[in-house]
């Protein structure tokens, strides 16, 4: 099983999005050193508690920090942006760390409704329809150099001009995105923590219809749970209060930085369980020891036929956040890298 992570960048309520930006690069060495396989940085917009909304930059410094896990992003929100400057963008981390380089693509805003509308492409009017198919289809051809004869991108030449491309990832947490990676013949990753209940129906869908292409000759999926390891059971459902009020506040559009632990058991009360909305046939986050979580993560893992998790931690400490990406290797056994 291949261990990887997603990282949103949290801003601990008392710290400032400086300290939040030093805590990932501090984490993306440790991932590199325990063995982790890759490390992804999120994309949000006007959101306190998020401190990361231009994920390129982040991941060129996170790559140089590092030495071998694979930096990518997680993701770039495509519709905000122009194809060709995103080729642009990661052909650039592509020709400076060949190899270690991951495009993850989404659809969703990541951020308000003002947010996205102060980001449009075409600010005044509405576009008639979604291009998102459109955009994604020529973000590929840039990529792999790869434009239908006579049509007019295909004279251009997106620099660096190199052999290679980085990974192509399509992200998302509905079935909508399952169906466009299988019918793109992409890699797929699917967000469990945003949206736990459609995660077993749109894996399925994905390795179903999937169509091989010239990105890809076979499905790759990796699913994105929640995870907090902690030396005790009582100790990791604590740590995980912080994260429950923290996802209730964002669903009412309160965008504070991530609560401490004090603070959200006052806040919720003294039922904090999920809520009951979580349908779905296993919770976004798994909360325990190591070798709990290990078992229920392999249990998820073998039923959907995924061989790489990808971990997301949002505690208000960030070193429990340190501790629980450590004994979650260790529980694994990943074989951890000398640098």
């Amino acid at each position: 099983m291949k261990l990887s992570v997603i990282d949103q960048s949290p801003v601990s309520a008392g710290f400032t999005p400086a300290d939040a930006l030093r805590n990932t690069i501090e984490l993306a060495r440790l991932a590199d050193r325990l063995g982790y396989e890759r490390y992804w940085i999120a994309e949000h917009h006007a959101i306190t508690a998020l401190a990361s909304p231009a994920p390129e930059i982040l991941m060129t410094r996170v790559a140089a920090e590092t030495s071998t896990i694979r930096v990518g992003s997680g993701g770039v929100m495509l519709p905000h942006y122009s194809p060709l400057k995103v080729a642009e963008i990661f052909r650039m981390l592509h020709a400076l760390y060949p190899g270690r380089i991951d495009l993850g693509v989404g659809r969703a805003p990541g951020g308000t409704p003002l947010d996205t509308f102060a980001l449009q492409r075409y600010r005044g009017q509405q576009l008639s329809v979604d291009d998102f198919p459109q955009q994604l289809v020529e973000l590929l051809a840039f990529l792999n150099r790869d434009f239908p004869d006579k049509h007019p991108f295909g004279r251009l030449t997106v620099s660096p001009d190199m052999p290679g491309c980085p990974e192509v990832w399509l992200l998302g947490s509905s079935l909508w995105s399952a169906s466009a990676a299988a019918q793109l013949g992409l890699r797929y990753a699917f967000a469990h923590f945003i949206d736990s209940n459609p995660t077993r129906s749109a894996l399925e869908h994905y390795f179903a219809r999937f169509i091989p292409s010239k990105e890809l000759s076979a499905p790759q999926a990796i699913v994105a749970p929640g995870v907090i390891c902690a030396d005790t059971e009582a100790e990791a459902e604590r740590l995980l209060t912080s994260a429950r009020l923290f996802r209730r506040r964002i669903r009412q559009g309160d965008v504070r930085p991530i609560p401490t632990v004090e603070e959200a058991i006052v806040e919720l009360g003294p039922s904090s369980g999920p809520p009951p909305n979580e349908l779905g046939d296993w919770p976004r986050y798994f909360a325990g020891t190591p070798d709990k979580v290990r078992d229920q993560l392999i249990d998820m893992a073998s039923v959907l036929h995924v061989e790489e998790l990808m971990v997301v931690t949002i505690v208000h400490d960030h070193h429990a956040r340190m501790r629980s990406y450590q004994l979650l290797a260790e529980a694994f056994n990943l074989n951890a890298r000398t640098t």
